[in-house]
């Protein structure tokens, strides 16, 4: 370890917070100027002291930056993750990000359309040359599929099965992004839908690519939906809600679905109650998002619904950000000049990150199905 911290000449051993990070690394098998995939590349000084001083937001800043480099970024968090290295790092913008969380309500509607504004809203080319070809901007189910397109359409078959679609039922999607499950739905099952999404991108696209289905997409708060529906689903959207909000999500989601109706709620989760979210991701992917755990998502459907079935499959959710990493990288080019070289390192952080995090089971993929009453003999176990 010793001839590895010498080989950086941006680290001293006897700097004790040099010192630090070397030793902290090393319980997860990584070393500083090392020549594995995992191993950390130092570029420039005072990237130890970023990190301690700063946490998640001063690691994602500093690589953003150029300060430092790992061929595999998602690796080098998979083992930080295993080693519980981020339990040792408490900064203070964690303090003050559960501070925020505590006390505000970052979910507001006026708040709510940031994450659309700023993340969704980056240009619909953008993300048809990272996602798959229906632009399905969530998890995929990859039990039995070879592509992300076969992922990505199994995901929605099995979304389908478990609502037990018919033809003639009207849906609404809470979050439906570019439409991807709406589309599909219509499509082999015979269905009408209402989307609402906080992005004018996805509403301008989807309703350009499907005006020949009966689907209706309306730029809308989910709070604001009155009308009631035979099926509900949400994928991917209950990650923007925040922990202020999850009784009221609920209740929408009661008050629009039909006393014989089903709903499914597609959602990341985490292992335990945190009453903050990453700072990075905060600051520069999703922000004011929250991930729930699962004894909140039950505390906010507490006598509301019946739980059918929850089915959990985050190990799907690495394969699926690798492969969107590799549509990513192929077609960066494309972008280069108008996103810039930052945007290059936050995008690969974000994507990488992520599927560490995955792959360390440190965050879940869940799939819950509701009924108001409970539905005897009726819900099969498919998943």
């Amino acid at each position: 370890m010793d001839m590895k911290v010498s080989q950086s000449p941006f680290l001293s051993e006897s700097n004790s917070t040099h010192r630090l990070m070397v030793d902290l690394l090393a319980e997860a098998d990584i070393r500083i100027g090392g020549d594995r995939p995992w191993d950390m590349q130092l570029n420039n000084t005072g990237v130890p002291e970023r990190v301690f001083a700063g946490g998640s937001l001063g690691l994602g800043e500093s690589y953003m930056d150029g300060d430092w480099d790992v061929p595999a970024l998602d690796e080098f968090f998979y083992r930080i993750m295993k080693a519980n290295l981020e339990q040792r790092v408490r900064p203070s913008t964690v303090v003050w990000q559960a501070i925020k969380s505590r006390f505000l309500n970052r979910q507001t509607l006026s708040r709510s359309r940031r994450v659309g504004e700023q993340h969704y809203d980056l240009g619909n080319d953008f993300y048809a040359a990272m996602l798959d070809g229906r632009m399905t901007y969530t998890c995929g189910y990859w039990r039995d599929a070879e592509t992300l397109d076969q992922a990505q359409e199994a995901k929605l078959d099995l979304i389908c099965r478990k609502l037990q679609l018919e033809p003639g039922m009207r849906i609404l999607d809470i979050g439906c992004g570019w439409g991807s499950f709406m589309a599909y739905a219509a499509e082999h099952y015979g269905v009408e839908c209402v989307g609402v999404t906080i992005s004018r991108e996805q509403v301008a696209w989807a309703k350009a690519r499907y005006p020949h289905l009966p689907l209706e997409f309306r730029l809308q708060d989910y709070r604001e939906v009155e009308e009631q529906f035979d099926r509900i689903v949400s994928v991917g959207m209950f990650e923007h809600v925040g922990h202020r909000n999850y009784r009221t999500f609920m209740e929408v989601a009661h008050r629009c679905l039909k006393d014989e109706g089903l709903f499914l709620l597609h959602t990341i989760g985490k292992n335990e109650r945190k009453p903050y979210s990453d700072p990075w991701i905060d600051r520069y992917i999703f922000p004011n998002g929250e991930l729930p755990s699962i004894g909140q998502v039950g505390d906010a459907a507490d006598n509301l619904f019946v739980v059918e079935d929850l089915h959990n499959f985050g190990r799907d959710y690495d394969r699926t950000l690798m492969a969107w990493h590799a549509n990513f990288e192929a077609n960066w080019p494309r972008f280069a000049n108008e996103l810039g070289p930052r945007f290059y390192r936050m995008w690969r952080y974000y994507l990488q990150s992520c599927a560490g995090l995955f792959r360390a089971r440190d965050i879940q993929l869940w799939q819950w199905v509701l009924s108001k009453g409970g539905t005897p003999d009726v819900f099969p176990r498919i998943s």
